[in-house]
């Protein structure tokens, strides 16, 4: 993202070589007009097991030293890398947006639930449930039972009492709403470019809580949508607790994200 910010402020081209099967879901960028896919070939990644070749090939070529140092010679860099680079992102969040909205199948789908969760509430509240692989990440630290997550819609809904609070639910998890007691839940199920869809209507909320993730946070940055971190099982929660991410740091609040 911080390379297409500066393409966009310095009015340069960008070549991207490796990417995931998801840039589909995003057409504004697969075919932005500075920027290149030259290993972009649809017939090809859909043909037998062309994207798992493909996918398989990126792995190897980015996480081999010999390659690291062809492709520093060659004037490329990583991506994950670039984050740390926020001098353009401000001034070109608007083209941004533009150039990362996913697809209309994903953004009709997603503002067509949010709108009719608008109906009976003031205030959606999106809940990002990340479990899976934070059982292990940092010994656990940010890993939650659902009955923790339970507690914490419970404590935004006495947080925003005076409000009609709804709980967009984003997951990769199965599990009934009905666990939910007393908080009025939506999810999608398993829906076609199910990550991005959830991803998108997250940005759509009008808060956003969940564990440290820069899935969250980029949901937050999009849709300027203020985002609290659970950092604890004890989490409490205000208003102000909530901040808009400005870049992958920090919040507008000028709290600083550690580099987990």
């Amino acid at each position: 993202m911080a390379s297409v910010a500066q393409c966009i402020a310095e009015r340069r081209r960008m070549v991207i070589i490796f990417f995931d099967w998801t840039i589909e879901d995003f057409p504004n960028l697969l075919h932005a007009p500075f920027i290149y896919f030259p290993l972009w070939h649809k017939w090809y990644l859909e043909r037998g097991n062309g994207w798992n070749n493909y996918k398989g090939l990126t792995w190897k070529v980015t996480h081999n030293k010999t390659w690291d140092k062809v492709f520093k010679f060659l004037g490329c860099t990583k991506g994950w890398q670039t984050r740390t680079d926020i001098r353009y992102l401000t001034q070109t969040l608007p083209q941004l947006k533009r150039i990362f909205r996913p697809k209309d199948e994903i953004t009709h789908k997603a503002e067509e639930l949010i709108g009719k969760m608008r109906q009976t509430a003031d205030i959606v509240v999106g809940v990002h449930i990340r479990r899976g692989d934070y059982a292990t990440w940092h010994d656990g630290r940010f890993f939650y039972e659902l009955e923790d997550y339970h507690r914490f819609m419970a404590s935004i809904k006495q947080l925003y009492d005076d409000r009609r609070v709804a709980f967009f639910i984003s997951s990769n998890e199965d599990f009934p709403l009905d666990i939910f007691e007393g908080c009025e839940c939506q999810r999608f199920g398993r829906e076609p470019s199910g990550a991005i869809l959830d991803l998108f209507t997250l940005s759509l909320c009008d808060r956003i809580i969940g564990p440290f993730s820069s899935y969250s946070r980029w949901a937050s940055f999009i849709g300027e949508v203020p985002l609290c971190f659970i950092e604890s099982a004890q989490q409490q929660f205000t208003d102000e607790s909530f901040s808009k991410i400005v870049d992958f740091f920090h919040f507008e609040n000028g709290k600083e994200i550690f580099d987990w």
